[in-house]
């Protein structure tokens, strides 16, 4: 982050800011008389106007403000190629899907599900049906989305978790299971371990949070004619069984997020 407004600075500095002159000479060196040159005070100035075009330019990307709202799913979808990955709620400077909606919560003055959008809620859980959109619950535990592209980012890191979790005894339990069973609904893994539900969510939780297991979202018919929405975990090698090619890593992920640009400001 701190990379992005230096080198945003930088730029600036060379394409505005008067070429050097010799100290003394009063001529746009910035060391007294409020310049815009290499002095202390024309560097701050630079910086200061550097910032506030990169908080316009998220507020614009991130579709931070009212007039630029989503309308529509289609538009939903184009909003995360664009910034290839997105957070469902709004909780940190990442890019949001709801927090792009603009629209009244469903129970305003409520936590959790009644501050989602009104009518736009479904539309992370519609997005991620997609074949091109995957997610997951590495940030915190709580759902992201990513393309095709940024997963690949990712991807190498799951891998690893992978690995370092099956080293875990509690974790081995389920991980060796789902391996010989293949993806299980929530409710089969529990019954068939003989876990009570506490137990599976002590495990699962930290298998998703850093992504060796993946959940997703089946439908299931009932012998009445109804169907029930369950859980299906599987592991990442089973998820995406074939290994992203390219780089990868937290390095990548990290650079790739700035360039989005999902910096956010700070007074400090």
């Amino acid at each position: 982050m701190l990379l992005l407004v230096t080198q945003d600075a930088g730029t600036r500095t060379r394409r505005t800011a008067p070429g050097p002159a010799p100290y003394g000479t009063g001529t746009g060196t910035g060391t007294g008389t409020g310049g815009r040159g290499p002095g202390p005070r024309g560097t701050m100035t630079l910086m200061a106007d550097s910032l506030e075009e990169l908080r316009q330019r998220r507020a614009r990307e991130c579709r931070l403000t009212p007039d630029l709202a989503l309308g529509s799913l289609a538009e939903a979808a184009a909003f995360l190629r664009d910034r290839g990955l997105l957070t469902r709620t709004p909780d940190s400077s990442l890019p949001s899907l709801y927090e792009a909606c603009h629209e009244d919560p469903y129970r305003p003055g409520t936590p959790g599900f009644g501050s989602w959008p009104a009518t736009k809620w479904p539309w992370a859980a519609e997005l991620a049906r997609r074949d091109d959109v995957h997610a997951l619950k590495i940030h915190r535990s709580k759902t992201i989305l990513f393309t095709d592209e940024t997963l690949a980012l990712v991807d190498p890191i799951c891998r690893a978790e992978l690995a370092r979790m099956e080293a875990e005894p509690d974790s081995r339990r389920i991980l060796r299971h789902l391996a010989e069973a293949g993806p299980s609904t929530a409710d089969d893994v529990q019954a068939e371990l003989g876990l009570r539900p506490k137990e599976l969510k002590a495990v699962r939780y930290p298998l998703e949070r850093c992504g060796a297991v993946v959940s997703r979202q089946v439908v299931l018919h009932t012998p009445s004619g109804g169907h029930v929405h369950v859980a299906e975990l599987a592991r990442w090698d089973q998820a995406f069984p074939v290994p992203a090619s390219g780089p990868g890593g937290m390095a990548e992920l990290l650079a790739a997020s700035v360039r989005r640009p999902c910096w956010h400001p700070s007074e400090n």
